[in-house]
């Protein structure tokens, strides 16, 4: 045996304790992994709510009614680039969520949809952002923002998941007024301080995160750009719908 405080004992000691601790972290993490995954998924849903507006920011839902508020608004989907719906999941298809106006589980009817959310997943400066960005059913104009995750600086691009940032979305337009796609951009500033035909494309930037306000920008204009076939199908009902014909397909 070795004496206590010789070196080969600490050694020895440290090894041990290290073994133990893994064990013990290994343990830790293979039982949580599920509920992990359970509060990941819920988390999911509370964010896709929120950017609809049937969750507001503050409001902490339990599990139950969340579940049930999910299940009776959003309705999942999977698109092609023409904003067809496809049954089988290929790797063109974009998912989708249409949001009901309506208990959707009372039967599908197209009139029913009230707007729609594109998943948002971009760069940002320190890793990935993902979050949700709604729309009203009339393909162009913002009716939410929510961020599910990010690694960005907190109290500088941060703020990205704060309530101030997230409303500046609602009531934005991704059409100018010449009515050509430019989608929503992050001001470096007050969007109140830019061009009065530009205010409605813009919402303030985040001071200290030039950056994250680019990064998020491009993330949202390029992924607008592959959903633009959802919104063009949503403003072509929308014409139908003023002509008297709605559309039923």
């Amino acid at each position: 045996m070795f004496e206590k405080n010789s070196k080969a004992h600490v050694i020895l000691f440290a090894l041990v304790l290290s073994v133990v601790c893994s064990l013990l972290i290994t343990a830790a993490a293979t039982g949580l992994r599920a509920r992990q995954q359970d509060n990941m998924a819920l988390d999911k849903k509370v964010n896709l709510l929120r950017a609809a507006g049937l969750v507001d920011e503050g409001q902490n839902p339990g599990k139950e009614t969340i579940n049930t508020l999910y299940e009776q608004r959003i309705e999942e989907a999977v698109v092609d680039r023409q904003g067809k719906i496809i049954e089988t999941e290929n790797a063109d298809g974009m998912h989708l969520y249409f949001v009901h106006a309506k208990d959707a589980r009372d039967g599908h009817d197209s009139n029913d949809i009230s707007g729609y959310i594109v998943p948002i997943n971009t760069r940002g400066l320190w890793g990935k952002i993902h979050g949700y960005l709604a729309f009203k059913n009339d393909g162009q104009t913002v009716s939410g923002f929510s961020v599910f995750s990010h690694s960005e600086t907190p109290g500088l691009g941060g703020e990205i998941e704060s309530a101030w940032f997230q409303k500046n979305f609602k009531g934005k337009k991704i059409f100018n007024s010449q009515d050509k796609f430019v989608s929503i951009g992050i001001a470096k500033g007050k969007a109140g301080d830019l061009p009065k035909e530009e205010q409605e494309n813009y919402v303030d930037g985040i001071s200290g995160a030039t950056l994250t306000g680019r990064y998020l920008s491009e993330g949202i204009k390029n992924t607008l750009m592959k959903y633009e076939g959802v919104s063009v199908t949503f403003r072509q009902r929308q014409l139908k719908a003023k002509d008297g014909n709605p559309s039923h397909d």
